[in-house]
């Protein structure tokens, strides 16, 4: 390859990779996936994810909290994620939305805590990382009501081509992972064909959502090389072209340095 990827969105913090990190980090460099972008879902998880970007060349932060934990939030936990959202190392605020399916947050609290991490993205001037799941619909009309002037991306986007159609009309990004590459995955399919590919990004969830030919294995972020190749195949282009495109789409999306 002649271009490098870039993870849009892992987990290196997880417990996972507790024994191995280090080499997890250098088999990314070598299958050429040289950028990282490390989410937290709350703060503890947040003031790792800031850690491992200060110490890791590459690697890139990004702090909020998840839909999961939206119940436990109080002004001062807000106040220490802004604190946190200041470090040079934090490129977003993620991953927050909403999760209708494990409803592991009352509805209510998933809402003020999703809004409120808006307008710290806004009072900061950075893009958001978004988590949706089983709540397409009212993820989308709060973003369209409370995220005028903010950039994103639906992190491993799972809605249909008519649901995708809004969002980038919304101005936000497009994320793919590892569930294009599984047998029968029309959706993921249908989005990343006719998609603009200037509003694609790639990303591996890891250690979640692992692609074939890895499928119900921890995944890393070197793995994402198999949703690029998926991804490539399906748009019809290179995967040297498809990695160009989608590193540029993070580069601008999220502030990073240009190679």
């Amino acid at each position: 390859m002649t271009a490098e990827l870039t993870d849009t969105h892992c987990h290196l913090d997880d417990e996972r990779y507790e024994t191995d990190r280090a080499a997890v980090v250098a088999r990314a460099r070598a299958a050429g996936v040289t950028r990282l972008v490390t989410v937290g879902y709350d703060l503890a998880s947040s003031r790792r994810t800031v850690e491992l970007a200060a110490a890791l060349p590459g690697v890139y932060a990004v702090v909020g909290v998840h839909p999961h934990d939206a119940a436990g939030v109080s002004p001062e936990y807000l106040e220490e994620l802004r604190r946190l959202a200041r470090e040079p190392c934090v490129v977003a605020i993620g991953e927050i939305g909403l999760d209708f399916y494990r409803d592991l947050s009352p509805r209510p609290a998933q809402r003020e805590v999703f809004v409120a991490q808006l307008n710290l993205a806004r009072e900061l001037g950075l893009p958001v990382v978004i988590h949706c799941r089983e709540a397409l619909g009212e993820v989308y009309a709060i973003l369209r009501r409370e995220a005028v002037g903010l950039s994103g991306v639906m992190h491993c986007f799972s809605g249909g081509w008519e649901e995708a159609r809004r969002f980038l009309a919304l101005g936000f990004y497009l994320s793919v992972a590892g569930p294009v590459t599984f047998a029968g995955a029309r959706r993921p399919v249908e989005v990343v064909r006719q998609m603009p590919i200037e509003r694609l990004l790639l990303e591996t969830d890891a250690p979640y959502l692992a692609p074939v030919p890895h499928r119900g294995k921890r995944n890393e972020p070197a793995y994402l090389v198999h949703t690029a190749q998926k991804v490539a195949e399906i748009r019809g282009i290179s995967l040297e072209e498809l990695a160009a495109a989608t590193t540029a789409n993070a580069a601008r999306l999220f502030g990073l340095p240009t190679f």
